[in-house]
């Protein structure tokens, strides 16, 4: 009877020690909260929510670790026995009674009679799983369902060299000088433990994951220039998960015979094998699953939007569990979505899917960042050596310049909307770290090398958004970068023109095809397929086309098409009636018999098309195009093409 009474009282206490740790964290963020509405109230701008949160999260951790202390249970006992290895679980046997014990870590001697204090500090740091399976999740999803999809596509080939071609030479570059750094280390009898080139390249692709919350934050505040702040989100959106993938690539490479550090063609190419086909097969696990994320339930607005919570959240947990990076799963599913899915959801699903995710990746950005904050003090194994950390930080940074400067140079030898120098200045000060190279760092802490790794990770998180977070206005105002931008009216006349002949070459093809067939395939507006479709597959069109693509209850919204109406050779087809621009950039509508109907140079069509809300009507089938309503309408503003 006693000893029930026992276990039921420590498992009362274990509840409560566990409502408080989590009160914790409420606490913080209600504290975050609060502070950043007060910031708001006096637009101070010197320090965003993020470094915020990591500063009440270091207050928070100092008094978990100097401030509160645990009595010694007496009932603890210490033995000691000799075996090879330390299992993770332990069958002890007490006076003919079993009882099984899990393995909580290594403590070092100094910390025996300590044992309470350790059990505390180790009661608020969460299973690294936490945050790839719960946290990361809506964060990746949110940046990709939100993505300006114009803005993205009008410098994709440069966002895309950015987040490949540059993660990849930021990760070698950091690598290579870190082990010179090791090295060094090892020379002057620094290094206590292994730490291999395997491991620098593993830090070098961490850390060359970026974050700039806070930069993008200001920079949505100011209304800076758009195309400079598309580089930058598009840049760090995609870069994450190719260091996600890069990172697990590094970690899976495998050379074969006893020493598994040495550097061998073979396993390096069968590590470049796992990349593509990793990053491949996630990317297709993300797309056929925001496709298929196709709901009628329109009538039941809560159950709609229950689905669509539940089928974007599986499409991480699907991919990890498959052996694929969820990361990236993740973020191709949000932008699928977002062009799909989005379009079949009644308007309160809209709008609630919108704000659950906005929340959620509000409250998981800023818990990730107070728990930074308080892991600089609870963890209980950090290695800080000064000559790892400023070797790392100079790493940091000339991997950083290496990416953007070089690339920068060779992109704008092909664009006509060139990346100026103060744009590069700002690319290159803004490669903030932050969720995704904290939470990479933690997965595994469990040797020396990884131990020293995620503790100047941190101290290059604190640093990076303390300073370089802080310090975006007055980097702007250096750089003479301008602000009070309306990205709906920033671009006009021959800009815009110019910027449009950004769009890859690739993406007009595409966007062509998707217009006519995938949207109204996968969507409940837009033209139904048997007006687009040839007449010969007139069956099979109306097999696939919805009721409702008939009844036009809800116009296609696409946002995209402003961007390549008069890039040439886009053909638009409607039954008989084919709306295209040839190459010299004139707007020709055909009759049936092939007869030009109307002319109309670019210049005009594209004013039309950019201000007011016009509307093409063409024998019954409307085409609402997307418009800026920036600028004043033209003189009617309701002026029709008939057909």
């Amino acid at each position: 009877l006693d000893l029930n009474m026992v276990t039921e009282r420590k498992v009362e206490d274990n509840h409560r020690q566990d409502s408080a740790d989590l009160l914790i964290f409420i606490m913080l963020l209600t504290l975050t909260i609060l502070t950043i509405w007060l910031f708001k109230h006096r637009r101070f701008r010197f320090l965003h929510e993020t470094g915020l949160a990591m500063i009440y999260g270091v207050l928070v951790g100092v008094v978990l670790r100097y401030g509160i202390h645990v009595p010694r249970d007496i009932s603890n006992v210490t033995l000691s026995c000799h075996v090879n290895a330390s299992p993770p679980t332990l069958l002890v046997n007490v006076s003919g009674k079993f009882y099984e014990y899990t393995l909580k870590g290594e403590i070092s001697a100094s910390e025996i009679s300590d044992v309470q204090d350790n059990e505390m500090l180790r009661k608020v740091t969460f299973d690294p799983e936490v945050f790839f399976n719960i946290l990361l999740p809506p964060i990746i999803f949110h940046a990709g369902y939100s993505l300006k999809r114009r803005h993205f596509f009008r410098n994709m080939g440069s966002i895309l060299a950015y987040a490949f071609l540059g993660t990849v030479i930021s990760c070698f570059i950091i690598g290579l000088l870190m082990y010179g750094c090791v090295t060094l280390m090892k020379q002057v009898g620094q290094l206590n433990g292994d730490f291999f080139f395997t491991d620098c390249l593993l830090f070098g692709a961490i850390v060359s994951a970026t974050d700039p919350v806070t930069v993008l934050a200001i920079f949505n505040e100011l209304q800076v220039d758009v195309d400079l702040y598309a580089l930058l989100f598009g840049e760090s959106v995609l870069n994450d998960a190719v260091a996600v993938v890069l990172s697990s690539s590094i970690v899976s490479y495998q050379p074969e015979g006893d020493n598994s550090h040495t550097f061998e063609v073979m396993a390096m190419l069968k590590s470049f094998g796992m990349f593509l086909g990793v990053f491949s097969g996630s990317f297709a696990l993300g797309v056929a699953t925001g496709v298929m994320t196709f709901t009628k339930l329109r009538d039941f607005q809560l159950l709609e939007t229950a689905l669509f919570f539940l089928m974007s959240w599986s499409t991480f947990l699907m991919a990890e569990a498959c052996g694929f990076t969820g990361v990236v799963a993740v973020l191709f599913c949000g932008i699928t979505q977002a062009h799909y899915t989005f379009n079949n959801l009644s308007p309160e699903s809209q709008d609630r899917t919108k704000q659950l995710f906005e929340l959620l990746n509000f409250l998981a950005e800023n818990f990730i960042f107070s728990y930074m904050g308080l892991a600089l003090f609870t963890f209980q194994n950090h290695i800080f050596n000064p000559t790892f950390i400023v070797g790392a930080f100079l790493a940091v940074f000339l991997g950083r310049a290496a990416n953007i400067y070089p690339l920068s140079f060779l992109l704008n030898l092909g664009r006509r909307n060139k990346i100026s120098s103060n744009f590069q200045h700002m690319m290159m000060f803004a490669g903030l770290r932050g969720a995704m190279t904290f939470a990479l760092s933690i997965r595994d802490t469990a040797t020396y090398a990884r131990q020293m790794m995620f503790t100047t990770t941190l101290l290059i998180v604190f640093f990076t958004v303390w300073v370089c977070g802080g310090g975006t206005t007055q980097m702007l105002s250096c750089q003479h970068i301008r602000v009070g931008v309306d990205s709906d009216a920033d671009n006009s006349g021959s800009e815009r023109r110019s910027t449009k002949h950004e769009s890859a070459w690739l993406f007009r093809i595409w966007y062509n095809f998707d217009h006519n067939y995938l949207k109204p395939i996968l969507t409940h507006s837009g033209p139904p397929l048997t007006v687009t479709m040839p007449a010969c597959c007139g069956p099979l069109a109306r097999c696939l086309t919805s009721p409702q693509a008939y009844e036009n209850e809800c116009q296609l919204k696409d946002d995209d098409s402003d961007l390549i109406l008069t890039d040439g050779d886009i053909s638009l087809t409607y039954g008989d009636i084919t709306v295209s621009t040839d190459a010299s950039g004139a707007h020709i509508s055909a009759g049936p018999a092939g007869t030009t109907s109307a002319v109309i140079s670019a210049d005009d069509l594209d004013r039309e098309l950019t201000y007011g809300d016009h509307e093409l009507v063409m024998r019954g089938t409307r085409l609402v195009l997307p418009m800026d309503d920036s600028e004043p309408p033209l003189a009617d503003p309701r002026h029709r093409m008939r057909m």
